[in-house]
């Protein structure tokens, strides 16, 4: 600040004179010096700065926002469990730490090791699809919220376990006439977005129904994918799978998987991100 003769400084919050048991002031003939110690949240609020000289005055205002850490995430469930696939939903925390909550970390744990693994960073729904599990392994999970701050001090934890079935699936066809089985394809399961680590392989997953059987056309960002070592197609009893083979940032994008029979054609899509290594 500047003036002559020296200004006169007063400093205000909503108006109101200061808690000097909290807040510090220190005033030269340059500068004022404003030092809250120990900050919390109650600190928050638009501070009022004020000169005067013989009744002449400018004023400035200082927006303090004091965050902490925010609470965790409320009512995780694990809401369904198919193949290697595990859905999980939950609600945002109680207490965003005075902050916008910025996404959500979900782990995975496998009862053999104990040991947490981040699957998802900075989630921004409130539900997310994990696959990739192992069949054999029983997995919980556990998801922190993330604002400003950082991760919440403690995660919410699923109440339910995941156990990926070692089970073999028998087709039996029904005995009834061919022309009652007609039917153009449909999907019964559709693909799911997600995400996952370069050079690590990963698997999209797809079921589909029809009969004459649908022939299956996968597709990367509308271009059919045809005879690419980076990719395995396979299809049994309904059953959709698209391995592809360590993956790179460029395979990300759009899958479309694409069922047609002499009856009619079906399709449905995904998105799939590619991040570097952790």
């Amino acid at each position: 600040l500047q003036g002559k003769p020296q200004p006169e400084v007063n400093w205000t919050k909503g108006g109101q004179p200061l808690d000097t048991n909290r807040i510090n002031i220190r005033n030269t003939a340059r500068d004022t010096i404003f030092y809250i110690r120990q900050a919390q949240r109650g600190d928050s609020g638009k501070y009022e700065l004020t000169v005067q000289i013989n009744g002449a005055e400018d004023k400035a205002t200082l927006d303090i926002q004091v965050v902490e850490p925010p609470g965790p995430p409320q009512n995780l469930k694990l809401v369904d469990v198919w193949g290697f696939n595990v859905a999980l939903e939950w609600t945002p925390p109680m207490d965003n730490g005075n902050s916008d909550i910025k996404g959500y970390r979900v782990q995975k744990s496998d009862k053999k090791s104990g040991k947490w693994f981040t699957v998802l960073e900075r989630c921004t729904r409130t539900s997310c699809t994990i696959s990739d599990l192992i069949i054999g392994n029983t997995y919980s999970f556990r998801v922190f919220s993330e604002n400003i701050c950082g991760l919440s001090n403690s995660a919410a934890v699923a109440s339910g376990v995941a156990y990926i079935e070692k089970t073999k699936t028998t087709y039996q066809p029904e005995k009834i006439l061919q022309r009652d089985m007609m039917e153009p394809p449909k999907f019964t399961q559709p693909l799911t977005d997600r995400t996952t680590t370069r050079g690590y392989s990963t698997h999209l997953f797809c079921s589909v129904r029809g009969f004459p059987q649908p022939k299956i056309i996968w597709l990367k960002n509308q271009m059919e994918i045809r005879e690419d070592p980076k990719y395995i197609a396979l299809i049994d009893q309904g059953v959709c799978s698209l391995e592809i083979r360590k993956p790179g940032p460029f395979d990300g994008g759009v899958y479309t998987c694409k069922a047609v029979n002499p009856l009619g054609e079906a399709s449905v899509d995904c998105r799939l991100d590619v991040k570097g290594e952790v």
